[in-house]
């Protein structure tokens, strides 16, 4: 099992992959969060593609996997950095920054979908917007007003109104005075380039008739300052540093959301196994205003252990919906879409908050697969690991993870009420124990 207490963390929110840069949206009474992808072993940022995840409970996260890489734009030619998805009037926009072949810098780039998972397309055929240099990390706000604005850049915080099409901007790129007022005087010797703590990443927020600009601030490692404005245009005040800098990553990035009458605060670390600043995980914790609105500082803790709504396990739940796990990754194919492998005898996976109801549940059943044919079997764990196991399955030998089988099994006693289950999978094989896809109880 994992380190003591690692059953009751929630932080990092994934651990099937590694995540950065988390830029929450709220649509239709469901949370989601777009990351950028650290690929595994990297040593840096080698960053390809786009993930999005999503929650309606904030404790069990769903996987819908890669949704958008800087290949699906002829003018890009690598880094999948720092992005964020707005919607307006039913489309969805992803502002991407990527290196761009014509000219061989950055840029900042438009998809636009039609759902929040896309697919998604390039109107323009050619970036959004290009400064000089430092064209990283966009952050979009659309006012009450229906006037959308734009924040991005690395040393400089560059400004635009966007227009009305979200894809178009209008008057000139503005850059915004990197003042000791607007972003505190930075620490140590003097840089010219960067006389403030301003570092890069910004995130737009509003709260009443307060503007927040977050932004991580150096010198490095980063922490998480902020500005206040009573305009999106600013000027913009320094509020103070609210993340001090912690986390085994050197890089942070802000992403600050309303949700069911809370405030969330998303960030980054280098908190899973094997993490680094090049191997990062995305993490959240509720954030409190002062009456004032100022934030006073916090650390990174183990998040949101209450869920806010309870699953229906009743339904068909993919397997990728998941709490906590260890040694566990997630994929996707065209077969079964987005699914996870167990990557080690003991691997699990958690699922909180299930309500089984008063009449409870009879049977279980789901799609799984494995390519060896010893003894493979998933337990099915009710509340924690070391409590009763309530069925178990012998996982078929399907032959690959483009073909699947549905097992069905009895359950060893009715379950009803309110609880947490753990997937526990088991083989004696070194690596990739078997695979799974989704499952579902029966009353």
């Amino acid at each position: 099992m994992g380190a003591p207490g690692m059953l009751f963390s929630q932080n990092p929110i994934i651990q099937t992959n590694y995540t950065a840069d988390p830029a929450p949206m709220v649509y239709n009474d469901r949370l989601y969060v777009y990351t950028t992808h650290d690929e595994d072993d990297s040593t840096w940022f080698t960053m390809n593609d786009w993930k999005v995840y999503s929650t309606n409970d904030m404790v069990n996260w769903t996987d819908h996997g890669t949704i958008l890489s800087y290949k699906d734009f002829d003018w890009a030619k690598r880094d999948a950095w720092a992005a964020q998805c707005v919607e307006r009037n039913g489309k969805f926009f992803m502002y991407v920054p990527m290196w761009s072949k014509t000219n061989n810098k950055g840029a900042i780039g438009v998809a636009v979908g039609d759902s929040p998972f896309g697919p998604f397309h390039d109107p323009l055929g050619k970036p959004l917007v290009q400064s000089e240099w430092g064209d990283i990390d966009p952050t979009i706000f659309v006012d009450d007003d229906g006037q959308a604005h734009m924040y991005w850049g690395n040393p400089k915080l560059k400004y635009v109104k966007l227009n009305e099409d979200m894809i178009s901007y209008s008057g000139d790129i503005v850059e915004i005075p990197m003042t000791l007022e607007s972003f505190g005087k930075r620490d140590g010797k003097e840089n010219p380039e960067r006389p403030t703590k301003y570092e890069e990443g910004p995130w737009l927020y509003k709260r009443k008739n307060l503007y927040y600009l977050f932004w991580p601030g150096g010198p490095l490692p980063e922490f998480i300052g902020y500005s206040t404005s009573k305009s999106p245009q600013g000027p913009w005040k320094y509020g103070g540093i609210i993340m001090p800098t912690e986390g085994k990553s050197f890089t942070n990035h802000p992403g600050v959301i309303d949700f069911k009458g809370k405030t969330y605060f998303f960030y980054h670390n280098g908190a899973l196994p094997g993490g680094s600043g090049f191997t990062r995980s995305v993490s959240v914790q509720e954030m409190e205003f002062n009456k004032d609105g100022s934030i006073s500082p916090f650390k990174m803790t183990n998040n949101i252990t209450k869920a806010i709504a309870t699953v229906n396990p009743y339904a068909f739940n993919q397997a990728e919906m998941i709490a906590w796990s260890e040694n566990v990754k997630s994929y996707q194919n065209k077969e079964a879409g987005v699914f996870i492998k167990a990557k080690k005898n003991g691997a699990y996976t958690s699922v909180k908050n299930l309500d089984f109801g008063k009449d409870g549940a009879k049977g279980f059943l789901a799609r799984v697969g494995t390519t060896h044919n010893s003894d493979v079997t998933m337990d099915v764990y009710l509340d924690n690991l070391s409590g009763p196991i309530v069925t178990s399955i012998k996982i078929p030998l399907t032959g690959g993870d483009d073909r699947w089988e549905t097992v069905k099994a009895e359950l060893k006693e009715k379950i009803t009420g309110v609880h947490d289950i753990y997937f526990v999978f088991r083989g004696k094989a070194q690596k990739d124990i078997m695979y799974f896809d989704y499952w579902l109880f029966s009353k």
